[in-house]
């Protein structure tokens, strides 16, 4: 495919997820609408935004246009080259799925109280936005997509705003939104000022002194490490997924944080290009962080959904950690190691959308049939819900980072990147590269402890409440959309050399070069160096554990087959087992929290059961908020009551104000 005709396929990408919007208007008077125009029209967006995708990665090359829109003398500029390609295929597949998904979704919400028109209209604009964002090749265009993004996923936030934890946590979502805009505009600011002009062309001309290129960096990676929830920045996170719907919450974690990513290497790495290793050092310490505090308190949840978004704040912290070595590697002169590090966190960023999508529609099956979203009140949806069940393994699994699935491989790269580290020439740089690398294997035993615990009590054992009991299996088009995710994660997982020869087209274009001898022994084995040195082979390891259990199971159905008499064992004098009897998600984790007790605020209390007893309640609260938000928040506050006084409801007061206003002005004018 031509790069024009990709660029082309973009353009229609974002037509029709605005087209989506405009049908959506209709559901005030034909609420079937929704379903029947409006999410197959985003089904054929994310089509189209895969095929742009691809054959931009394919073709390698870079296409732009002008379009006849913006301000007279600042139309909007696109492009489309292999970095837009990469992240529109990932916005394209899991929105692909969001077309399956949401009709079924979206009917149980035809005979409510809730807006299909908002549901509809500000999914297909947040959409739309985040192509925006991708194509826009200068900053006046990138800045109206991120807004539209933004404000469109405000409203999707607060959807169900008859509850007030929905509405505040979409209010702070949109602060935290636009502070985070203001310091991307002001990056571009710095960017404009020394390149003459708003267009990225201009941009990458710009020859920036050390101190500004390192200010304009630090604006970005604020404004953007915001919206990607990057510690202490993530406050917004675990509250907004939650609140929105559950395919809503999919876009958002598998999605639109990847957005964030793209806009920060789109950035730093191609538009200020002089990279510097302090910025690596930075990156790396603060993905360190994000990735060990999302998995401590991921595990700490009993919220499902709440928990998966804390779970996204961990790995946005790997694809950080990730970026954060190749800003090193290539600072100090060493590309190869540093093209690995880019592709690791490129790669980690299309296997978080595909398993956290996967996840988060899981989740929503889950609380589309049981209404239910507390672990401590699921168990054994295996047997009610046994495709929920397959698919959502499917996904522990990959997020978990075992192999043969994708997870492990974006994850071994990463760690492959930074066992590169003795090429280092700095003892400090070489000394603090293997602790973030020891922080990122923490990591993975917490996560895999987390995802243990939200299977093991979720999908096992006996129900705990009455509406588990009674769940049932979803609609065809939600367990579609999951199998289609599930299989992708499997592929990615099973055939990476195929995926990183797509990938490579990114850093060759973006730094120059890419991984010259990642598929030098064909499809079979990933070698990111050199075969005697690191190499994999997923498929072999899919063989042998495919052989390991046709060699168990038969031999534990003989052993199970000996039984000759069966009945209830000896229980001591004990009552039978009940759910009640279980082990509990906040037993589970009761060891790590009492191990890393200094980093939760912990709320115990005791609540009354509807039988009459009581409960055990306890809430695991962030410490962040006291250490940065509520301080900050104290400050406005007491800042606005000094403001206040200003209205004193005389006139020759106000008149006396305006005075002297117009006389600062007259004074800078004059200056």
């Amino acid at each position: 495919m031509r790069i024009e005709t990709a660029l082309s396929m973009a353009g229609l990408a974002v037509a029709l997820a605005l087209g989506s919007a405009v049908v959506s208007l209709l559901a005030a008077r034909v609420p079937k609408v929704v379903r029947f125009a409006a999410m197959p029209l985003l089904g054929l967006c994310g089509v189209a935004a895969i095929v742009a995708g691809l054959g931009a990665l394919l073709s390698g090359g870079a296409a732009t246009a002008t379009l006849p829109l913006g301000l007279p003398w600042l139309p909007w500029h696109v492009r489309i080259d292999a970095l837009a390609g990469f992240f529109l295929l990932l916005i394209g597949l899991v929105t692909g799925t969001i077309g399956l998904y949401g009709p079924a979704y979206v009917r149980g919400l035809e005979q409510g109280r809730d807006s299909l028109v908002a549901l509809g209209g500000f999914t297909g604009l947040f959409l739309a936005g985040m192509l925006l964002v991708v194509l826009a090749d200068d900053a006046f265009l990138f800045m109206i997509a991120w807004e539209v993004m933004s404000l469109a996923s405000y409203f999707l936030v607060g959807f169900q705003h008859e509850q007030a934890a929905n509405r505040r946590a979409a209010f702070l979502y949109l602060l935290m939104a636009h502070v985070g805009g203001l310091s991307i505009l002001l990056g571009f600011g710095v960017l404009a000022s020394f390149g003459d002009g708003f267009a990225f062309a201009s941009m990458r001309a710009a020859e920036l002194s050390p101190l500004w290129a390192s200010l304009a960096f630090g604006l970005v990676f604020l404004g953007f490490g915001m919206k990607a929830g990057l510690v202490p920045l993530h406050a917004w996170l675990p509250e907004a997924h939650p609140a929105a719907p559950s395919y809503i919450s999919a876009l958002m974690s598998g999605v639109m944080l990847k957005v964030a990513v793209y806009g920060f290497i789109r950035l730093v790495f191609d538009l200020i290009g002089d990279v510097q290793w302090p910025w690596g050092m930075a990156v790396l310490a603060i993905g360190s962080l994000s990735a060990l505090t999302g998995a401590l308190f991921a595990l700490m949840q009993t919220d499902l959904k709440r928990l998966l978004a804390y779970s996204s704040v961990e790995n946005l912290g790997i694809v950080f950690i990730a970026l954060g070595l190749a800003l090193i590697f290539i600072d100090n002169g060493h590309p190869l190691p540093g093209a690995l590090a880019f592709v690791a966190a490129l790669y980690h960023a299309l296997n978080h959308a595909l398993f956290k999508g996967l996840l988060f529609l899981g989740a929503g099956s889950i609380l589309h049939s049981t209404h239910e979203r507390d672990l401590e009140q699921m168990g054994g949806l295996l047997r009610r819900m046994p495709w929920t069940g397959l698919f959502f393994l499917i996904g522990c699994l990959s997020i978990a980072a075992l192999p043969p699935f994708n997870g492990f491989v974006s994850e071994w790269l990463t760690f492959q990147a930074a066992l590169q580290a003795w090429q280092l020439e700095s003892g400090v740089m070489r000394s603090l590269v293997p602790i973030a690398t020891a922080v990122l294997a923490l990591t993975g035993a917490l996560v895999a402890a987390t995802f243990v615990k939200v299977y093991g009590i979720a999908f096992l054992g006996q129900a705990r409440s009455r509406h588990v009991r009674r769940a049932r299996p979803g609609p065809w088009g939600i367990r579609a959309a999951q199998g289609l995710l599930a299989a992708l994660c499997v592929l990615l997982g099973l055939f990476p050399t195929l995926v990183i020869g797509l990938i490579d087209a990114v850093p060759r274009q973006i730094l120059g070069g890419g991984l010259p001898d990642a598929g030098s022994r064909g499809w079979l084995w990933l070698v990111p160096d050199a075969f005697e040195t690191a190499s994999y082979s997923a498929p072999l390891v899919a063989l042998l554990l495919v052989a390991i259990a046709a060699l168990v199971v038969p031999g534990m159905r003989r052993v199970g087959a000996r039984r000759v008499r069966r009945c209830d064992a000896w229980d001591c004098g004990f009552a039978p087992s009940t759910a009640r009897m279980q082990y509990s998600a906040t037993a589970f984790a009761q060891p790590v929290r009492r191990v890393f007790a200094l980093l939760f605020r912990v709320e115990e209390t005791q609540v009354p059961r509807e039988d009459g007893g009581m409960r055990h309640q306890i809430k695991i609260g962030d410490r962040s908020w006291d250490a940065l938000y509520l301080p900050l928040a104290r400050l406005v506050e007491a800042a606005a009551r000094r403001v206040v006084r200003l209205q004193s409801g005389n006139v020759r007061v106000y008149l006396g104000w305006t005075l002297v206003t117009l006389l600062v002005l007259l004074w800078i004018v004059s200056a």
